[in-house]
């Protein structure tokens, strides 16, 4: 018998249109482009607009800061989707949410007005930065220091590591405010491209999601206004985390979209290509690789939507459920694209074909917001304190 009052993670019928539309324009606008913006690695910018002008750019953005308000379900399939044609597109809406998640947990309602309402008109988009180049897993050890001075607080440091950094307009940065405090001396602040003091390193060359810059923070007495702090002193590195609980299940999107990008294009290989006097997908053996990555998909897919709904509702297993999802999703991703090469062959192996992108781009997804190995930790010490 069907209970409709049953409910895990529920897609209504919104979020299935919303799929389906997101996917349109992904065939139409995204995919086609997938390939130049890797070959290129410039910031895709008709792709953004396209984003924007579908208000998929920053979904997550509440109404009352102009944004549509979408749960987080419809933040991971909007990402998922995106993903699915093009990685580094889909970390628009990913990092937007990255670079905001602070403002929405601990701002004043000031400071949410005024950065939330241009990243929801699409005037400006966020960054996060909390990685240096001596505090990557160990983000406590961060060196950058912010010290206050009358009604402001003065920045020095660099961060390293930071997505679409030179492209986005604002930044959180986490700083020590002080040093006596260990991570309970941390802070966070919005900084602005356009301040003072603030510059960028070169774009780094990466193996994948190369249309997503990624570059060093410089920050040379930066003087930041009071207001500009996100919560009280001392609490930006609680922050912190609690932003990737809420965060990494964004990147569980991302490494789901791909798998799925990649499984999609290595069933329809397998349908036309021919060896021995039929399609190869009708050979057992290369029919039980798919399977194999089809199942992986579903259940990475049902871990990924039930983190998202442990988001939304900030469940108190959130931490495990979205370290758990990151961790599986992305370790599902680098298996799915690696077999999608083995599927295509030695076509598999050459930039003519999207899954060589693919197997590049899911790499990533097992390392940035805390590497795999990190977050089998933060699942096990969950476990034990229970």
């Amino acid at each position: 018998m069907k209970n409709p009052d049953f409910d895990v993670y529920h897609l209504t019928e919104e979020h299935e249109l919303l799929r389906a539309s997101v996917r349109d324009l992904c065939d139409d606008k995204i995919a086609p482009r997938a390939a130049e913006i890797d070959e290129t690695g410039e910031f895709p910018w008709d792709v953004y607009e396209a984003l924007k002008s579908a208000e998929l750019h920053a979904t997550h953005v509440p109404e009352e800061y102009g944004g549509v308000g979408a749960d987080a379900l419809a933040t991971v399939i909007v990402i998922e989707e995106v993903a699915r044609a093009c990685a580094s597109s889909s970390l628009i809406p990913a990092v937007n949410k990255l670079g905001t998640v602070p403002l929405l947990i601990s701002a004043s309602e000031e400071l949410k007005q005024t950065y939330l309402r241009p990243l929801a008109e699409g005037t400006g988009m966020f960054s996060y930065a909390l990685s240096e180049p001596e505090a990557g897993s160990d983000a406590a050890a961060m060196r950058s220091r912010a010290v206050k001075d009358g009604d402001e607080w003065v920045l020095n440091g660099v961060k390293r590591w930071i997505t679409n950094a030179g492209i986005s307009e604002y930044y959180t940065v986490m700083a020590v405010t002080d040093p006596d405090e260990g991570a309970n001396g941390i802070s966070a602040f919005v900084v602005e491209k356009s301040d003072p003091g603030f510059t960028f390193g070169a774009p780094e060359k990466k193996l994948g999601i190369k249309g997503s810059p990624t570059r060093e923070l410089y920050f040379d007495d930066v003087r930041l206004p009071g207001n500009r702090i996100i919560g009280e002193p001392g609490t930006g590195f609680k922050t912190a985390l609690a932003t990737l609980d809420h965060t990494r299940v964004t990147i569980a999107a991302q490494a789901l979209g791909i798998a799925q990008g990649a499984l999609d294009y290595a069933v329809a290989y397998a349908k036309e290509r021919k060896q021995f006097g039929k399609a190869i997908a009708e050979f057992q053996g290369l029919q039980f690789m798919l399977a194999d990555m089809a199942m992986q998909i579903e259940a990475a897919r049902s871990l990924t939507y039930r983190a998202a709904a442990a988001s939304e509702r900030s469940d108190a297993d959130l931490t495990l459920i979205s370290a758990a999802a990151k961790c599986y999703a992305s370790d599902i991703a680098m298996a799915v694209t690696t077999d999608a090469v083995q599927v295509l062959g030695g076509y598999g192996y050459t930039k003519d074909y999207p899954v060589e992108r693919m197997m590049r781009d899911a790499k990533i997804t097992q390392i940035y917001e805390g590497t795999n190995q990190i977050q089998r930790m933060v699942i096990a010490r969950n476990l034990l304190r229970r």
